[in-house]
């Protein structure tokens, strides 16, 4: 197999997975939300032995971010690329479903036990139960496929009865007039 020059690597997004890949190991993560939330971008990251990583964890990690494309260097100072920011952005929304998970959970299984729960009810207990705006905007979201569509539109007939079987099923009509 051969190997792709810098050019091809440079021109090749990164793909979800190994951006999910980069920043799901613990120290990977910790460092990528320092980097974030760092307010003089990037020439401060807390001391390494703060973030319990060695010289060679510390630099592993940057690269691996550099890799993912979450972060870029300029000079001697690090920051997120824009990329970087829709990433730490989407893990600050998932904090935030997170810290609502029991009030999700429940709306959940009103729904499902209320299958027949109007919109508007649904609605009104989405506003009264969440408090965070972005977590609303993404529960009303609608949905791409109306719930209609999703079923299977399957006709259920009558099944083709035989004529043995009609004769019976006349016999049985019959004798239920008799007695």
């Amino acid at each position: 197999m051969e190997n792709p020059n810098l050019s091809q690597l440079a021109t090749a997004p990164p793909s979800l997975t190994s951006i999910l890949k980069k920043i799901s190991e613990n120290k990977a993560y910790v460092l990528f939300n320092n980097l974030a939330t760092s307010n003089n971008n990037g020439r401060f990251i807390p001391p390494l032995k703060e973030m319990n990583l060695s010289t060679k964890q510390y630099y592993s990690r940057l690269s691996g971010l550099l890799e993912a494309g979450l972060i870029k260097r300029h000079k001697s100072t690090y920051s997120l690329t824009l990329l970087g920011k829709v990433v730490y952005d989407s893990q600050m929304i998932i904090g935030e479903a997170l810290s609502h998970y029991w009030k999700l959970k429940a709306i959940e299984t009103i729904e499902v036990s209320s299958s027949n729960l109007p919109v508007e009810e649904i609605t009104q207990l989405i506003n009264t139960v969440i408090d965070n705006p972005r977590i609303k905007d993404i529960l009303m979201k609608p949905t791409d496929i109306p719930c209609d569509e999703t079923k299977p539109k399957i006709q259920i007939s009558t099944p083709i009865t035989t004529q043995t079987q009609t004769q019976s099923i006349q016999n049985q009509k019959d004798t239920d007039t008799v007695t």
